[in-house]
This record gives structure tokens, C-alpha cells and sequence, in this order.
């Protein structure tokens, strides 16, 4: 079994998908590998830790048919030494021995039987919905960065996926932090919610082209199947129920506080700095039209107040926040504006961008930290 591929076309397949493939398996070590599928002029790579698997397909020089399991992290560190040029591979069926040739470098290797690869999950009597990869991508980018990690609490350690006649809403969770993704202009003809693993959107992120491509998303019950280009991406959904998140969500913040985001988060990322390394805990007096930031590390006698001009509506207010975690949010609003309603220091915070897109609802939901005078 033989074929002929470019150095640059193989490399590009072979690192997306080798980051699904974990670095060792003591239950089963052939998951550490790829599965190349020959078919005629068309190579089929696949990886997988069991619980997300990518495939991709490219076309090579080649009449054969046939697979093979390679080790991945080898073909991964030959691939990026070698300069651009056609690579020979020839392998050996009932031996398993795997042969590269590159210009006069010739690289052997053993692998293993291609038919004892994990079989990758195909949907049965499930859903389908298309969205653009642009909204894709913005709905990751929106929620990944909230999702928990505390194996306890398994349904908050991926994003939460409700599909209607209505809308695309997205959710994460850390429990401090939630953040509610909606698209308006993304509708399903059925009713369906699922959660998508943390693992599985980091990979989904890097893979999704950012020229606005059609992706197919087909799931059931236990697994979630997303189609974008080349590439294929399968993952077993997180088999827990998503907590209520709508029931905590605040309803009587008529505080309401108005500011240039970028102006916003320069200050607090100065501030921050002379906050406690521990709690990176900020605090915010409003009055007026007057927003002062202020933080302070008495182990360390260091502190920072700022000033600056705001839009306010509501009684005068002092409240905390963890600076990190608001950055963070800060970081991810993509407006101008955003707005902050609250209502006492000790309820949830709600933070909204000033919308710009008329097609997209986002919604954060910080929890205060508590002062200590």
C-alpha cells in the first residue's frame, strides 16, 4: 500500500487532529495513533481519545486501498522537521512496517492493524441544524471561556446547547460567572438541548474557517456531529441535566451603569495590579456620573484608585467584583459600550453590551464579591 503527498498538505491535517489523540493510553495504546484509510486517490485520517474524534480528507497519489494505525506523535515530529517536498509512503500490511521517504531520507516505523481502531460514532434518528462558522465561532468564543472545571459538577464543565423554532441560545458556567449566547437568526425546526464538552469546542474553535462556511451539526441523545469543510468532528455529549440557569438569572437590577468598554477595562486592568494576588478583588463606588476603581493589598501596602466619567441611573452604589473574572468578560464584549445593572452589592450583577448586532443577545451574569471595610 503506497502513496504520495506533500510535506505541507499532511502536516496541516495531521496537527489538527493529532489534538485529540491523548499522549498515552495504558487501556488502549492504539488511540495514540492515527488511522490513515487508503482509498484510491483519497486519505482519510482520524483520531481520537474516545470521546472526541476528528477525521479529515485529502487527496493523494495513489491507486491503493487500505489502513494502517501510525504512531502520531512521530509522524507529528518528522512532518514539522522536514523542508516542503513530496513525501513516499509505503506500508507493509501483514508486517505493519511503515516506510517515508523524503527526498534521501528514508524513515522507518512500526504500526498497527488499522481494522482495531475505535469505530468513530454515527448518528441515528437525531436532529440537524446549519449555521454560518462566523456565528459558530462567536458563540464559542463567547461561552468557552465561563465553562467550569469541576469534575464534580460534570454539566457545567461543557457548554450547554438549546436549538427551537426561536432561536440558538448557548450557555456556560462556573458557578461565579454565567454567560447566555443567543441567535435569533439561527432557528431549528424541533426543539432539542444537549452539552457540548470543553475539549470538543477547543478543537471545533481551530478547525472552523473563518469565511463564514456552511456547518452542519447532526446529534442524538449521546453524540454531536459537526461537519465544516474538510474536516469532521464527532464528540460524546456531556449525559447530564444543565442546571436551571434561568432561574437565577436577576430580574430587578434598576441600577444601571453606562461606559466605554476599552476606557473601562484599561482602568481596571491597572487597578488590578495592586490588587490581593489571592482574591483580585476591585472595588467600584458610583455616584453621579462618576465611576471610581479603586483596589488595595494591605500585606503589601499597595494600592490604586481611579476616576472616570460614566452614565448612571440609580441610587449611589459600592460594590466589588473579582478583577480577573471581569476582565475576562470585558475582553469577550466585542461593543463600544456595555452596560452594568445592579441592584445590591451582594445580588447578581448582569453585564450587556450596548448591542450593535440586532441578531445577537448576550448576557453575563458576574457575581459580586463581598467588602470588607
Amino acid at each position: 500500500m503506497k502513496f504520495i503527498t506533500s510535506k505541507s498538505a499532511l502536516l496541516s491535517a495531521a496537527t489538527l487532529i493529532g489534538k485529540c489523540i491523548p499522549a498515552s493510553s495504558t487501556v488502549l495504546p492504539i488511540i495514540e495513533k492515527f488511522l490513515f484509510d487508503l482509498n484510491d486517490g483519497t486519505l482519510t485520517i482520524s483520531g481520537t481519545d474516545l470521546q472526541t474524534s476528528m477525521i479529515t480528507a485529502l487527496s493523494v497519489e495513489s491507486n491503493d486501498k487500505g489502513k494502517i494505525a501510525i504512531p502520531a506523535q512521530i509522524l507529528l515530529d518528522v512532518l514539522k522537521s522536514l523542508v516542503e517536498q513530496p513525501l513516499s509512503f509505503a506500508f507493509d500490511t501483514d508486517s505493519l512496517a511503515i516506510e517515508i521517504t523524503a527526498g534521501d531520507g528514508v524513515y522507518k516505523l512500526i504500526g498497527l492493524n488499522g481494522e482495531d481502531f475505535p469505530k468513530i460514532a454515527v448518528i441515528q434518528d437525531g436532529g440537524s441544524v446549519e449555521l454560518p462558522s462566523t456565528i459558530l465561532s462567536e458563540a464559542i468564543n463567547q461561552t468557552l471561556y465561563a465553562v467550569g472545571n469541576d469534575e464534580l459538577r460534570p454539566a457545567m464543565t461543557g457548554v450547554y446547547c438549546k436549538l427551537s423554532p426561536d432561536f440558538l441560545t448557548f450557555v456556560s458556567t462556573d458557578a461565579t460567572r454565567l454567560v447566555r449566547y443567543r441567535r435569533i437568526d439561527i432557528k431549528s425546526e424541533t426543539e432539542a438541548s444537549f452539552i457540548i464538552p470543553k475539549k470538543a469546542l477547543s478543537l471545533l474553535k481551530q478547525a472552523l474557517p473563518p469565511d463564514g462556511t456552511m456547518v452542519a451539526i447532526e446529534h442524538n441523545k449521546t453524540s454531536a456531529i459537526f461537519k465544516l469543510g474538510s474536516y469532521t468532528l464527532v464528540c460524546r455529549l456531556i449525559d447530564e441535566k444543565y442546571p436551571d440557569y434561568q432561574a437565577v438569572l436577576p430580574n430587578n437590577n434598576v441600577n444601571k451603569l453606562t461606559v466605554d468598554r476599552l476606557a473601562f477595562l484599561s482602568s481596571l486592568q491597572r487597578v488590578a495590579i495592586f490588587a490581593n494576588k489571592t482574591t483580585h478583588q476591585v472595588r467600584f463606588d458610583i455616584a453621579g456620573n462618576e465611576l471610581k476603581v479603586s483596589s488595595e493589598d494591605i500585606d503589601f501596602s499597595n494600592e490604586a484608585h481611579e476616576r472616570m466619567h460614566c452614565q448612571y441611573d440609580g441610587e449611589d452604589i459600592t460594590i466589588g467584583f473579582n478583577a480577573k473574572l471581569l476582565i475576562e468578560v470585558l475582553k469577550n464584549i466585542g461593543t463600544h459600550e456595555i452596560s452594568i445593572s445592579m441592584s445590591t452589592a451582594n445580588r447578581a450583577t448582569l453585564v450587556t453590551p450596548v448591542q450593535e448586532v440586532t441578531e445577537e443577545d448576550l448576557l453575563v451574569m458576574l457575581m459580586p464579591m463581598m467588602l470588607h471595610n
